[in-house]
């Protein structure tokens, strides 16, 4: 079928190569690189650039990308209002989320999805604020889990406004404070997650006029707050972030509060999978128990 080569066609691009595509779908390499000869010859032009490190994609390539991915999205559809119409939820759902929900929230939601639909897959992709704003630009998520706004034209679902803290080692001098004031970021040396630019922690200190003295720089939450806890600076966290990294740390409210709307974003021109639309049902009951 055309769909198994568009299947293909965006793995190897996903993945880099023709070999890493035909691991994952159950392919020989050989039959990967007839499909996409053939799949070459059908188009009329080419899709790829060879080398010996893998695949990229020619000009024309990136152009029909997005439309193979909307395609592959409909048809995944399909087939699960036509299961649901049947009365069985399958399919796969990819859900792209922040490090701290994935770790805080989703086992909780997932053991509970299971038990009630198990012929459902669902893989996780985790990062940064940008990170999922890509995931859905390029359509390779079905949701994302992550704080309000998201980039784009997006519906958006509100679960959880979470407070914003201030992260000292439990030896700093405004430890004992019962809250930090938000004007003494400029003061003090920050401890930067998120591979240079926490947006969550930014876009307070940006309300605020404030310009950070970025002391070091590190690409995730428990690494950032293992160097706060050793007394190399100090940081600024939605509080889900810290949840069981506390140790040898103090948080502290701010002074004025601040917040995080957390929740569910994806394309407002998407309509929800069956699956999807259950999933985050599940999720909204979870976080509100919790």
């Amino acid at each position: 079928m055309a769909t198994d080569k568009y299947k293909v066609f965006l793995e190897a691009i996903d993945v880099g190569s023709f070999s890493g595509a035909a691991e994952k779908l159950g392919y020989t390499p050989s039959g990967v690189v007839h499909m996409m000869n053939s799949l070459e010859k059908e188009f009329g032009f080419p899709l790829f650039q060879r080398s010996n490190k893998g695949v990229t994609l020619t000009p024309d390539g990136e152009r029909i990308v997005p439309v193979l991915r909307d395609m592959m999205r409909c048809e995944e559809q399909l087939y699960q209002v036509s299961s649901e119409i049947r009365g069985v939820i399958v399919g796969d759902i990819t859900i792209g989320s922040y490090f701290s929900i994935a770790a805080s929230w989703l086992p909780g939601v997932i053991c509970r999805f299971q038990k009630d639909y198990p012929n459902v897959g669902i893989k996780i992709i985790e990062g940064v604020h940008q990170k999922l704003d890509q995931l859905l630009c390029e359509q390779l998520a079905d949701f994302c889990l992550f704080s309000y706004p998201p980039d784009g034209e997006c519906q958006w679902i509100p679960l959880k406004r979470d407070r914003m803290v201030a992260v000292l080692a439990s030896g700093h001098p405004m430890a004992k404070l019962s809250s930090f004031p938000i004007a003494s970021f400029r003061d003090e040396p920050f401890i930067m997650p998120a591979d240079g630019y926490d947006y969550d922690s930014m876009k307070v200190l940006n309300r605020h006029g404030i310009n950070p003295s970025i002391s070091y720089s590190t690409g995730e939450d428990h690494a950032a707050i293992a160097m706060i806890a050793a007394g190399l600076g100090i940081g600024l966290f939605n509080e889900l972030a810290t949840s069981g990294r506390t140790a040898n740390t103090v948080l502290l409210p701010l002074d004025p509060p601040e917040y995080a709307e957390l929740g569910v974003a994806y394309p407002a021109s998407r309509i929800l999978s069956p699956a999807a639309k259950r999933f985050i049902k599940y999720l909204k009951v979870y976080v509100s128990e919790a």
